[in-house]
């Protein structure tokens, strides 16, 4: 951001606000639910019958090979951006 100041490029109120990083408080969960699908916490489901606690995600490698990252879900934690 510093450098876009430097070279006098427009940046959106938007990028500068996300350039501060999140807010100092967080808000934690022991489960998540998206697009139809609840994830529990491993610790949470651990006295529950059924509970899904398994991530996968995609991603790349610095040198840009497809890779899938696997494992299991220990903490949900909410991040809050300042706004306008």
């Amino acid at each position: 951001m510093y450098q876009a100041y430097q070279l006098g490029e427009n940046v959106s109120i938007t990028l500068n606000l996300l350039s501060l990083g999140p807010e100092k408080k967080v808000k934690c969960y022991n489960r998540y639910f998206i697009n139809g699908y609840v994830f529990h916490t491993e610790e949470y489901g651990q006295s529950r019958k059924t509970y899904n606690s398994g991530v996968r995600v995609k991603g790349l490698t610095s040198n840009e090979f497809k890779v899938k990252y696997f494992g299991k879900l220990k903490d949900v934690i909410k991040l809050q951006y300042n706004s306008k």
